[in-house]
């Protein structure tokens, strides 16, 4: 078990020393080394497996296009919209200095996602035994929901390897905190939820942690000195945010269909992994395992313990146990923001992408309490971790499915290669809803030399995302001011182009019915891609 000299059976106390041994800093073992390091290579090597789609996505775009402006234009556009993302778009704007394009705009997320899964092997050796740690990161790394967002220019995956350090740092902060210690988690806290700032609620699941934990009072009060530090630093985004929280208005109350799709996203999309990861996770939670002495690398004040001793109790102190660490983190975020979005509907599962690392967590140490009835403990070791390529090779088709242009809600780089493919120099261009030019803002090569109808003001100059765009007499003004005979492209988004929401929207509608009035469609020109079309229309 990697034991110190001071740890081995046997070792005589020098003459004179005081009842509780000095702290002392056990050197990691080759397994709690390879628990860390294994997951993180296999979340790095899925994390690039097909990591160039060759389109992005809404959301991705909005990353690009916001985080390629100057360091003013960014501070104007947040003071509008996303400002719950300002930081993210920040680190980004650094990123995509060095190279702006698909690639790099999601490798922060998959370097972000090998380390959650270094971080959670870390937390399963430090609260149990490292192959507790090799299991979970390996669960943690082949599920699908984390190569989904491990591939994605979102910050979500950030978010998670937020959360994850700062639980890490509890725990450690938790058995023996100094100041400092304790200093370093309020700051990763705060810089975490300030990448999103539901992750605060992860401070809530700490609470919960140590409540069970029984911490003790010194232990609550630097807790609570820390969280309180977060919360005020994030006090001035949450106002801010809830200015600009119309632009997620169009989320629902959330029903058991989210709650049932939340549990399928953390424990595995398939019916066979998702029933063993929750029976695993049961047992966790009917039969905690406790942590082995002297089996943690790196932790301090380890006492002496025999070679291949029994589980024994954590120590007193303040020590947590993983059930009491892993349980809260799975649970309690999910359930304020679901409680919470009966009131004020935001409940994505995206926003909760940082509580499902508690999930491995939990099958892993379940599954240590199967298998460890097993004597052998290399056998077991493998026993475990062929489980988790049982598992990956079940939900194989889900993970090729991730690497498909067609894995997100739509695909911009068919919509403009179709535009660049189509329209002259010259041509005119319209976007029916405003919101469509984003295929402009991404893929801006597709787009030189035509005519944009409706723009008043760039994205940039005017704060937004889209641009402001001219009224409907102004359209058509400049619609009666084009040569009979020119052409004019339009890009619409399928999904709401004729509903009932588009025919509610007055200023989508005015440009529908302008341009019906001075142009005729050319159907047979029209090219329809997911979720994207582009037509034609002739000046009369």
């Amino acid at each position: 078990m990697g034991l110190t000299e001071l740890e081995r059976p046997g070792a005589a106390a020098p003459e004179g020393a005081a009842a509780q041994p000095p702290p002392v800093r056990a050197r990691p073992t080759r397994g709690a080394v390879l628990a860390v390091a294994v997951p993180a290579a296999v979340m790095l090597v899925l994390g690039l497996w097909g990591l160039d789609r060759g389109t992005m996505w809404r959301d991705e775009s909005a990353t690009f296009q916001v985080a390629r402006r100057s360091l003013p234009e960014m501070r104007h556009v947040l003071g509008t919209i996303d400002a719950v993302h300002g930081l993210y778009y920040l680190l980004m704007h650094a990123v995509l200095a060095v190279r702006p394009d698909e690639i790099a705009l999601r490798l922060p997320s998959v370097a972000a996602s090998a380390a959650t899964a270094a971080l959670v092997g870390a937390l399963g050796c430090r609260l149990a035994r490292p192959r507790v740690g090799l299991w979970a990161g390996l669960l943690y790394a082949v599920t699908p929901f984390v190569s989904h967002y491990a591939q994605e220019g979102r910050s979500y995956a950030l978010v998670a390897t937020g959360a994850a350090l700062g639980t890490w740092l509890l725990v450690r902060a938790a058995g023996h905190g100094s100041y400092g210690r304790w200093a370093g988690y309020g700051a990763v806290m705060a810089g975490t939820a300030l990448l999103h700032e539901f992750a605060v609620l992860l401070l809530a699941a700490h609470a919960v942690t140590l409540l069970l934990s029984r911490a003790p009072w010194r232990t609550w009060r630097r807790w609570g000195c820390a969280a309180a530090a977060a919360c005020l630093l994030l006090i001035p985004l949450v106002i801010v945010s809830r200015g600009q929280s119309a632009q997620v208005s169009w989320i629902r109350t959330p029903g058991l269909p989210e709650a049932e799709a939340l549990v399928k996203a953390f424990a595995g999309p398939e019916r066979a992994v998702l029933v063993a990861v929750l029976v695993l996770a049961a047992v966790a939670v009917l039969a905690p395992v406790r942590g082995l002495r002297g089996s943690v690398s790196g932790l301090r004040g380890a006492r002496p313990g025999l070679r291949g001793a029994a589980p024994s109790p954590s120590p007193r102190g303040g020590a947590l146990g993983l059930t009491a660490v892993a349980l809260p983190w799975a649970v309690v975020p999910p359930v304020l923001l679901y409680a919470a979005a009966r009131y004020q509907p935001l409940f994505l599962d995206r926003y909760l992408l940082f509580c499902l690392a508690g999930v491995p967590l939990l099958a892993a140490a379940g599954a240590e309490r199967i298998l460890g009835l097993v004597p052998w403990r290399r056998t077991v070791t493998a026993l475990g971790a062929a489980a988790v390529l049982a598992a990956f090779a079940v939900q194989l088709p889900l993970h090729e499915r991730e690497r498909l242009p067609t894995s997100r809600g739509d695909a911009l780089a068919p919509v403009a290669a179709a535009a660049g493919r189509l329209a002259r120099p010259g041509d005119a261009v319209l976007f029916l809803p405003r919101y469509e030019r984003r295929v402009a803002l991404a893929y801006p090569r597709d787009f030189t030399g035509l005519y944009d109808l409706t723009l008043k003001r760039s994205p940039a100059a005017s704060g937004t995302l889209f641009g402001t765009e001219v009224g409907a007499g102004e359209l058509r003004e400049r619609l009666a001011r084009l040569p009979s005979g020119s052409r004019v492209w339009v890009v619409g988004d399928t999904n709401t182009v004729g509903t009932r929401w588009f025919r509610g929207q007055r200023a989508e509608s005015a440009k529908a019915d302008a341009l019906a009035e001075f142009c005729r469609e050319e159907r047979e020109a029209a090219v329809f891609v997911r979720g994207g079309m582009v037509s034609l229309y002739v000046r009369r």
